[in-house]
């Protein structure tokens, strides 16, 4: 596997005005009829000095190569001088945004569900990016996906049908966006890529479930909401039998306590308001 050698080749000014000075001199020759020898200065101008004038712009590097051997990498920006024999090929040090499309695949638990990630990478190495893959921004795509989708696999999408998960895909971002970025950075490291940021960007449950999921959540909400509400109501009405067994304000047998707690639990639970009724007479018959 090729290392990148980083070269940094004398500047081209001196070179680009000797190139115009010879550029001058043939033309002259040739405007004095000396034919040969203007064509000559000219031929010799345009092949073998124009073509190893290098122009680099700030993160862009140009990959050199000379009849199939690899020579070295320029990475400083400027104007510069090369072996004008030399294949240049360049390679941008930006960075870029991958967005990865929506894919759908099974979780942990074999739900099926829908999952994208945006990743954020640069090329660190070029000589890897250039000779060790076919073409690294699709190696990037393909390798991304890749990882998104084994990455699904390994977690479940929600702790609902495995309470015992520490992460998952829903609640665990932080965690699963680092291990999707350490994943990412292995596979893409023999491209010579480094990865920046890897989140995920969607993250849903297909189509064909979401309905019956969706239920399933509601449901569950509402049983933690009625089970907080019976929690309260019988506390207050444990508060309200102490009060009044303390103050002494009514005596009550096991029979009347029985049905004053049904009373208070309907009208502390129930969902609408109730409609009070007035009793005139005796508890007792």
């Amino acid at each position: 596997m090729y290392q990148e050698k980083i070269i940094h080749p004398p500047s081209g000014y001196l070179i680009f005005f000797l190139f115009l000075i010879a550029l001058a001199a043939g033309v002259l020759a040739l405007v004095n009829a000396f034919y040969w020898t203007g064509s000559l200065v000219l031929a010799a101008d345009l092949i073998l000095v124009l073509p190893g004038l290098i122009i680099n712009d700030p993160n862009e590097a140009k990959v050199l190569t000379l009849f199939g051997k690899y020579v070295g990498t320029v990475k400083s920006d400027g104007f510069f001088c090369v072996n004008p024999l030399t294949v240049k090929k360049r390679v941008s040090l930006r960075a870029n945004n991958l967005n990865g499309q929506q894919i759908k695949v099974n979780d942990k638990l074999g739900n099926p569900i829908e999952i994208a990630a945006v990743v954020v990478w640069q090329v660190k190495e070029t000589a890897k990016a250039t000779f060790s893959v076919e073409n690294y921004m699709q190696y990037v795509s393909i390798q991304s996906e890749a990882a998104v989708r084994h990455l699904a696999n390994l977690f479940p999408y929600d702790n609902f049908e495995d309470e015992e998960a520490s992460i998952t895909l829903k609640d665990g971002a932080e965690k699963v966006s680092a291990l999707l970025e350490s994943e990412l950075s292995e596979r893409l490291d023999r491209a010579g890529i480094e990865v920046l940021e890897a989140r995920l960007s969607h993250l849903a449950y297909a189509p064909e479930i979401a309905g019956a999921m969706l239920q399933r959540q509601q449901a569950t909400a509402v049983v933690a909401a009625r089970k907080q509400i019976v929690e309260g109501a019988v506390g207050m009405v444990e508060m309200a039998l102490a009060r009044l067994s303390e103050k002494g304000i009514v005596e009550l047998d096991e029979e009347r306590k029985a049905a004053m707690v049904s009373n208070l639990l309907v009208v502390l639970c129930g969902e609408r308001n109730v409609s009070p009724v007035v009793n005139a007479g005796t508890l007792y018959p």
